[in-house]
This record gives C-alpha cells, structure tokens and sequence, in this order.
C-alpha cells in the first residue's frame, strides 16, 4: 500500500513527508494512535480523527464478528448434527467454525 497516495486520497497530503520520514508503512499505519499523529505532527484535532477513522476502515474485520450468512433454521430444527457429518447443519456449524476460530485467536 502506498501511504502517501492513500493520505493524498484523503485530502491530507501534507503529513506525507512526516509519514515517510517516520518509516510509516502499511503495516506500522494499522498500529497508529492519536498520540503517534500528534507526534508526527497532525496537530488539528480534526485531521486526527479523519485519519483515526480512515485508519480503522483499514483494518480487517475480526474473526468475531457477524453471523453465518445462511439463513437461521427454524425453531424444532435439529441441532445437534455436526455440520461435517452427513445432513448436519450448517448454520451452527458455520458460528461453531467461527466461534473456535475467536477463540484461538484470544490465546
């Protein structure tokens, strides 16, 4: 990703130098606090939080969040199948999936 262009995207092109001469890069960007732009001299409140919120529409969404995308079965379906076993439900197959998949990533 290039930090300049995408902080040039945004209207706010005159932080680039600040930002390449602090070895911003994409992965470093993700990591960014309000303080940091402080330090690197984003001095408007407002710029802060323009980039503050540009930066989080960056970052992946966590594996937590949302729901499966299938519809919810019924009430009285059965929902005691493994969804890898035959006939199994996919639904609650598909949020135990995503639950085990949360909680390997708060180990």
């Amino acid at each position: 990703m290039d930090v300049g262009g995408w902080l040039r995207s945004l209207g706010l092109g005159q932080y680039e130098a600040a930002f390449h001469d602090n070895a911003i890069d994409a992965e470093v960007l993700h990591e960014l606090t309000a303080d940091d732009l402080k330090d690197l001299g984003v001095s408007l409140v407002g710029h802060r939080r323009q980039l503050l919120a540009a930066i989080a529409a960056l970052r992946p969404s966590p594996p937590c969040s949302g729901t499966p995308t299938e519809p919810r079965p019924e009430e009285g379906a059965d929902l005691g199948a493994s969804a890898a076993g035959a006939g199994g439900n996919v639904w609650l197959g598909t949020l135990m999936e995503r639950t085990a998949t949360c909680l390997r990533t708060l180990r």
